[in-house]
């Protein structure tokens, strides 16, 4: 359960192939976080067909910290195969998607904690506002990630511009209103938050941090996910714009605004009193950019 004095339950899925030699220093970051604000948490790390240690390393860990577990992908290897094998098995009552190469920030995660208590269906993070950051990025890689936004941004008119940054974090409700998800790979990244926005989720954007991993090799090839990432765009473009409204959140109307962007809470929920929640500023703070996705749409 969650809401004022009830405890939100925040599952962690890590996603990890060959990690052996950075999953320790993310799993203890995260868990060293989240005790701090007394957060009830679960860390589960998918192996993704792992050849060293991985496995190990985080057995070590789950002897100290039961609420740290590992399971095994039963699908074939892929980063949306693994993501969505912990899609299956976590308890929470909300999740967040990280790296397992320590690339994003425990401190972020506690902000989309954070975002999630004060109401918000979904917490989303970007690199690219006043506040965040990104450090050692890959020049090439930048220049991509930055094209291929923009270009998700024109198509679904949300005014977001970190769409396919896989740290992000998710009610349960959001999770399952979201499937079937479809993505193999790194297309995932893409296909959870599109199909959120367009189903009619609420979601706040705050400024994040990301730093190049420091161990390990990356799993991500962009040679082999660009027709991928354009598949998934394009099938929930369509579904947005041709499926009249099928796959929507089923919950009350919300009042028309043309404003896009704002900083506040979301009309869609509300506490068990009735009233609606509202963002202080320790939650959404003068960076924190809040957007109804009900109530605003892309141009057509």
């Amino acid at each position: 359960m969650d809401g004022d004095g009830d405890t939100l339950k925040l599952s962690v899925v890590i996603p990890a192939h060959d990690e052996e030699a950075s999953i320790s220093d993310t799993v203890v970051g995260i868990t060293d976080a989240l005790i701090r604000e007394a957060v009830d948490y679960e860390v589960l790390v998918v192996d993704d067909g792992s050849v060293d240690d991985t496995v190990g390393a985080v057995a070590r860990l789950t002897a100290a910290d039961p609420r740290v577990r590992c399971i095994r992908s039963p699908y074939r290897n892929g980063f949306g195969f693994a993501v969505r094998a912990g899609l299956e098995q976590y308890t929470g009552d909300a999740v967040a998607i990280m790296m397992a190469d320590g690339s994003d920030s425990p401190d972020d995660l506690v902000s989309y904690y954070r975002l999630l208590r004060a109401g918000y269906d979904c917490a989303f993070g970007s690199r690219f506002v006043a506040g965040g950051s990104t450090h050692n990025y890959p020049r090439l890689k930048l220049a991509i990630n930055r094209i291929v936004n923009a270009g998700i941004r024109l198509a679904f008119g949300h005014g977001y511009n970190d769409t396919t940054n896989a740290f992000k974090a998710y009610r349960r409700e959001v999770i399952d209103n979201i499937q079937p998800l479809i993505s193999h790979h790194f297309n995932l990244t893409v296909e959870m938050p599109l199909k959120a926005i367009v189903r009619g989720h609420s979601y706040a954007v705050t400024p994040i941090s990301w730093t190049n991993r420091t161990a390990g090799t990356s799993k991500l090839r962009l040679q082999e996910m660009g027709s991928r990432y354009l598949f998934i765009v394009l099938y929930v473009f369509f579904e947005h714009h041709l499926s009249r409204g099928d796959y929507r959140r089923a919950g009350p109307k919300v009042q028309s605004t043309r404003h896009g962007w704002r900083v506040g809470a979301p009309a869609v929920r509300v506490h068990a009193d009735g009233e609606s929640p509202t963002a202080t500023n320790d939650v959404a703070g003068d960076t924190a950019l809040a957007e109804d996705a009900s109530a605003h749409h892309p141009t057509r």
